[in-house]
């Protein structure tokens, strides 16, 4: 007899011993249970690592490996003979000491974790993994630091190749023996994924990092966003990721150090809002606005013409209109040139209200000298002092539904630069002044004449003459010019007597191109009209009707662009081809959608979901068909008052719409009606959506929809199988969160 541990068994014994343990290790790798006479047993089940050796203790074990029975029948028996022969014996010693692994065992696994060592410090990745999995297949995932070494040398190599094996490995790791991950390990390898394109990946990798440890450095982070917003998916991604950083950050107590310091990091919102403008994702902007109320994030500039052009393809007029008080109070010549695209953005927004004197009233503003900001000395004391941040009320004008944001609109951070996409076309810069441009001017005119507002047009006109320093006051004559050209020769005319009757200087070829119109439009009586107005201001005084109108129309009747720089730089052929373009084309959308939708979102936001169906049964009467946006507002507005129900109903009118074509598919809208079916437990509509997704071949981000279903109905149906469903009802159900689970891959443990 022998001591347990001093002396060891003999070589035949180990060799047996060896071969049972590579075969035990193998079979937990692939998930493969010994079989024993009862039941399935795993490894564990026949020899209990980490578990104390008792007197008396037996190890049961009865392997049946198909062809191998006969050596697994030797195996059996020579441990049971080694089992009577050394287990009574060494029993005073295992009594004072505990040996989880045995001696021979630890020695067969240090050389094979050595030669992985030694493989890792070489850095040739094919050879490192060719080991690793030897290693893995005989005794399982090694420690900690050799699995991140493992991880963070594919990722090194760049590789797609490796880096997708590296992605695997980690969701293996995960599954089996996740305190093996390492955070560094974690974020170094998302920020390459992203950086070589990979969105899913990539934002998996963060989202396990965020689960398992902390919130990432903003350094990572907004490089991290940075590379996911160049495509749609990522931009997609990105947001969500923004958005459950943000819940984290409002519903974790105490609240951790990067997450107190979210609030002061505006980069990163302008980033992800700035992708989500790029790629018409709204209704994700307008949540990402309403948690930088919550979380108090300062806004700047930068993120001010964002909000303008996010508010401008929503038609939230109301919301630019009170940005617009903050910057119009803004005195810089930098800031001004900025803020060219905001002014841009409301001009836009009055044209698609049709609201030609809230328009009319803005382009006046934008000519008033005191927008030249010229002073440097005036630049450089805003730079040293800037205003207090003010408060900005957005979403409802209720205060208590609504929410409130800080507002910085005199800081301009230089570490984030919009798209060159959202170049103005409306309003101009130029010489230190903001000014509208002809396609403006063209849409003016063309909304005052379509309303036979021709007064409207002369106030206009008048307004600016006042307002521009010229000598030659020849913007008027420039405008008129248009008007003849494209054959508005009313307006022009009128216009011309309202110029004459406040003393507004006409140039004199002007007259004479109308007086060439109208000839040439067999207008004979306008033209004979015409001729006394040319008579009275000097014009052919002493010539009879005959000789004038020949000198009319035999003269060069060409009128000159403006010779003032900065005021209206293009010439007359510029405006009358805009002015025509607008005359042909018209407005595509009826100002009444944008009235009947900022209604609709008006009860919305106010709960008053009555009213706003009502509204949108007028709007069908009227045969205006509902937009995308009208849908989205009644969504919100149900879901914010967790009507479910309601939803599956407006689920079926969006439905009917998209089968007819007559709804443009919208990502969002799919993203909300599942989110809210997920919540309400109706799984049918929730495979109704997953079926359209999957038809249509849309991405959807399925780890979030798999984070919600396990936050609402974890355990639902999980030990329920068909044949014991109650009701064909309870089937059916049982069949649809089967499939669900299914789709988000969620495996039963």
């Amino acid at each position: 007899m022998f001591d347990f541990v001093a002396s060891p068994p003999s070589r035949e014994v180990r060799v047996y011993l060896r071969l049972l343990f590579d075969f035990a290790a193998t079979s937990r790798l692939y998930d493969v249970p010994f079989q024993s006479d009862r039941k399935s047993r795993h490894f564990e089940d026949v020899i209990p690592v980490g578990s104390e050796v008792t007197a008396g203790a037996r190890w049961p074990v009865n392997v049946n490996c198909g062809r191998s029975s006969r050596l697994s029948y030797g195996w059996q028996h020579r441990l049971v003979r080694y089992q009577n022969l050394h287990l009574s014996s060494s029993l005073p010693h295992l009594s004072s000491t505990t040996q989880s692994v045995l001696p021979w065992e630890s020695s067969s696994c240090e050389s094979p974790l050595r030669k992985l060592e030694a493989a890792l410090e070489e850095n040739c990745v094919d050879d490192t993994w060719e080991v690793f999995c030897s290693y893995k297949c005989l005794h399982g995932f090694p420690k900690q630091a050799v699995v991140n070494k493992m991880i963070s040398l594919m990722t090194r190599s760049l590789s797609s190749h490796w880096l997708l094996k590296a992605y695997h490995l980690v969701l293996l790791v995960l599954s089996k023996s996740p305190h093996l991950l390492d955070y560094d390990s974690l974020t170094r390898l998302a920020l390459i994924l992203a950086r070589s394109q990979m969105p899913v990946p990539a934002s998996t990798i963060m989202r396990i990092a965020l689960d398992r440890f902390k919130f990432p450095s903003f350094d990572v982070l907004s490089t991290l966003l940075f590379h996911l917003v160049k495509s749609d998916i990522g931009a997609y991604l990105a947001s969500n990721i923004l958005i459950e950083i943000c819940e984290r950050s409002l519903h974790k107590k105490p609240h951790t150090k990067n997450s107190k310091q979210l609030n002061q990091n505006v980069t990163i919102f302008n980033l992800v809002l700035n992708a989500c403008l790029n790629f018409e994702s709204f209704q994700k902007a307008l949540l990402i606005l309403k948690f930088m109320s919550l979380i108090g994030v300062a806004v700047d500039a930068n993120s001010i013409i964002i909000f303008a052009q996010i508010y401008e393809k929503l038609g939230h007029r109301d919301e630019l209109m009170r940005l617009k008080v903050h910057v119009d109070s803004v005195v810089s010549m930098a800031l001004s040139h900025h803020y060219c695209q905001f002014y841009d953005s409301l001009l836009r927004l009055h044209f698609r209200y049709n609201d030609l004197g809230p328009a009319m009233e803005l382009m006046l503003d934008l000519y008033d000298q005191s927008k030249a900001f010229q002073c440097a000395d005036s630049l450089n004391r805003l730079k040293n002092g800037l205003r207090k941040p003010c408060l900005l009320q957005i979403g409802s004008g209720n205060l208590t539904t609504g929410y409130k944001v800080v507002l910085e609109p005199d800081r301009l951070r230089s570490d984030f630069i919009l798209d060159s996409q959202g170049q103005p076309t409306l309003v101009l810069f130029s010489d230190g002044k903001l000014a509208p441009s002809t396609k403006a001017l063209a849409k003016l005119i063309n909304g005052f004449v379509k309303e036979r507002r021709f007064g409207e047009i002369s106030k206009f006109l008048i307004g600016i003459e006042n307002k521009i320093n010229s000598k030659e006051r020849s913007f008027s004559t420039l405008v008129l010019a248009a008007c003849i050209q494209v054959g508005l020769l009313e307006t022009a005319h009128d216009v011309l007597d309202d110029l004459e009757s406040v003393g507004i200087y006409v140039d004199a070829s002007l007259y004479k191109s109308l007086f060439q119109a109208y000839w040439k439009g067999n207008l004979f009586g306008e033209s004979k009209v015409l001729l006394k107005q040319m008579r009275k201001i000097g014009l052919f005084v002493n010539l009879s009707d005959e000789d004038a109108a020949n000198s009319c129309l035999s003269g060069d009747c060409t009128i000159k662009p403006l010779r003032s720089k900065g005021k209206f730089s293009e010439n007359k052929s510029c405006l009358a081809g805009h002015l025509n373009k607008e005359i042909r084309e018209g407005d595509l959308v009826s100002p009444l959608v944008y009235e009947f939708n900022s209604t609709i979102l008006f009860f919305c936001k106010a709960n008053m979901m009555e009213d706003a169906i009502r509204t949108l049964k007028r709007m069908q009467q009227k045969n205006i068909q509902p937009t995308t946006q009208t849908f989205s507002y009644l969504l919100n507005g149900y879901s914010s008052l967790k009507m479910y129900r309601q939803i599956t109903m407006l689920w079926g009118e969006i439905k009917r719409r998209l089968e007819d074509g007559v709804l443009s598919v919208d990502r969002d809208l799919l993203d909300c009606l599942l989110m809210n079916f997920l919540r309400g437990g109706y799984f049918e509509r929730v495979m109704d959506i997953v079926s359209y997704i999957t038809r249509h071949n849309m991405f959807a981000d399925k780890w979030k929809f798999k984070e919600e279903f396990l936050k609402f109905h974890k355990d639902l149906y999980r030990n329920l199988k068909a044949a014991h469903a109650k009701t064909d009802a309870q089937r059916k159900r049982l069949e649809h969160v089967q499939a669900f689970r299914k789709w988000v891959n969620i495996v039963r443990i």
